[in-house]
């Protein structure tokens, strides 16, 4: 079959305060490369990677759209494929996606629209209502995207014997396949990423990366799923509870064959957990060593503190993995039992120790504004931050809650009727960064949006205060590494790309004030 893969156009917030920043999408080149292995010919339209520097109005006026306009990228689809599959990660984008979906169907309406990842997983049968997409692919997708286009080459209806599937009906009525599909162990037998269909240094020149940019980058997993089961987080339904790893030479052979390829130099790991069995971290790191490669890497989503120690944070730093963070989410114990976050303090803080010992870039991760949290919970939350900067890490997040479809936390709060799923609830993410929580994106009992807003803020203050007053030479080497958008902490990502994207917002701003002024059509590109 004849497959073109869609990443879209995702939307962005430029007055939200965080270093989040769009990336390659693992995902899609992971898919791709998979049904490209199964003998099917395989081409992408990548929105972001194809205009990388093009915005557009969204639907409010700090929102807006990052790549392709939706009728550039319906312009490009090939009108001789036999079908389409199409990834949306995060649900804020979804009212960009859906609208996309169905100019897609309205070009090529008996083409099959196949979709996929964290945002269609979550809300599948919601999806399926609301655009006229054919099939959903839940969770971990190869097995599942390869059995289905097999199934659609050969002319098959038969599609509920498929797991891990939505299809419709004969009528259009959005149906499950027989089960879910289990989750598959042989990490090791699925193709690397077809990275050759993207333009992997754009995202770079772009500063499109998850994490520290230290070069050419490209993202890497080396393990899929976590045993944990956070009442915030997707991954119970998205991965399941199951943890398993890659061979760590086979980690390693793929990173030397993109130092080769591509010339990159730098590598995100997007694990949910990557540091949870010390023979594992350890035989890589090892592996990494054997073959001197020269590189850096990073976990600039978080990982697991609890085998981090003298030995396995000196053999990171050794092998140039510099760059870490730990994800507490909270100081109070309490808040942290409530959420199952199965991390206990003694244990974060050890860690710590040991990788500032050994001279590793740490951060933290801190939420605020869970349903329960009080005023007591957030000063215990104020003394860890002080104890964490004290002790030497280099930076602290904090960021608002808000629910994540598809979590026991969504479902609890769905329940008792504080959810309505619609646009403003999905694009809640998008606006729970900004400078000051509002009203109807707070869900904490006890706190008010200004409370939290103010807790926000203390909590920065009480970190970077007592980190400054600790180490005061670091003030200066921010400013310069940022003035220069040089990057080796959290921080200086997060002013860079500050830097960058009120930069580009002005711009915007002021073309459309012209086009109010002058009526004259406003040109489709921007900087972002």
């Amino acid at each position: 079959m004849k497959v073109q893969l869609i990443h879209p156009p995702l939307y962005l917030n430029v007055k939200a305060m965080t270093a989040l920043r769009p990336s390659l999408p693992l995902g899609l080149a992971y898919i791709a490369a998979t049904l490209r292995n199964a003998g099917h010919e395989v081409s992408v339209i990548d929105a972001v990677g194809d205009a990388p520097d093009q915005v557009t109005q969204g639907a409010r006026d700090q929102l807006f759209a990052l790549g392709l306009t939706i009728p550039q990228l319906v312009s490009r689809l090939d009108p001789t494929i036999d079908a389409i599959g199409l990834t949306n990660m995060w649900s804020f984008s979804w009212p960009l996606v859906r609208e996309l979906i169905g100019e897609i169907k309205r070009k090529l309406p008996h083409v099959p629209i196949v979709c996929g990842g964290e945002h269609f997983t979550g809300l599948p049968e919601f999806s399926m209502q609301q655009a006229p997409l054919d099939f959903i692919v839940l969770g971990e997708g190869e097995e599942t995207a390869v059995e289905l286009f097999a199934a659609l080459e050969r002319g098959s209806t038969e599609f509920h014997s498929i797991h891990g599937l939505w299809y419709r009906d004969p009528d259009g009525t959005p149906k499950q396949s027989v089960q879910r599909r289990e989750r598959r162990s042989s990490l090791d037998d699925i193709p690397w990423p077809a990275w050759d269909l993207f333009k992997v240094h754009t995202y770079t020149e772009q500063g499109y990366i998850n994490g520290v940019n230290a070069g050419m980058t490209i993202p890497i997993l080396a393990t899929r799923g976590c045993p944990y089961q956070c009442t915030y987080c997707s991954n119970p339904g998205m991965w399941t509870t199951r943890w398993y790893s890659r061979d760590p030479k086979d980690v390693v052979a793929e990173i030397a064959s993109y130092k080769e390829k591509f010339g990159a130099t730098n590598f995100p790991f997007q694990d949910l957990t990557a540091i949870l069995k010390r023979d594992w971290i350890i035989e890589f790191c090892k592996e990494l060593l054997a073959r001197n490669l020269g590189i850096t890497w990073q976990f600039p989503s978080g990982t697991r503190c609890e085998v981090v120690d003298d030995e396995v944070a000196g053999l990171l730093a050794k092998t140039g993995g510099k760059s870490m963070a730990f994800a507490p989410e909270s100081g109070s114990e309490r808040t942290r039992k409530l959420i199952k976050k199965r991390m206990k303090t003694d244990s974060l803080m050890n860690a710590v120790h040991a990788s500032v010992r050994n001279g590793l870039n740490i951060s933290t991760f801190m939420v605020i504004g869970f349903p329960h949290d009080t005023n007591e919970d957030l000063k215990e939350t104020a003394r860890l931050v002080r104890r964490l900067a004290w002790a030497g890490i280099d930076d602290s997040a904090v960021g608002f809650f808000f629910p994540i479809p598809n979590t026991q936390l969504y479902y609890e709060l769905k329940a008792s009727g504080r959810i309505t799923l619609d646009d403003d609830f999905l694009l809640t993410p998008v606006f729970a960064n900004e400078e000051k929580l509002l009203p109807e994106n707070c869900y904490c009992d006890a706190l008010s949006a200004k409370q939290l807003t103010r807790w926000k803020y203390r909590l920065l203050v009480n970190f970077y205060a007592t980190s400054f007053a600790r180490r005061p030479w670091r003030v200066f080497r921010i400013l310069i590494n940022a003035a220069r958008g040089r990057e080796t902490s959290k921080l200086e990502t997060f002013l860079v790309d500050m830097l960058r994207r009120r930069k580009g917002f002005m711009w915007i701003k002021n073309l459309f004030r012209r086009r109010r002024d002058t009526d004259a059509p406003v040109p489709q590109q921007s900087g972002a």
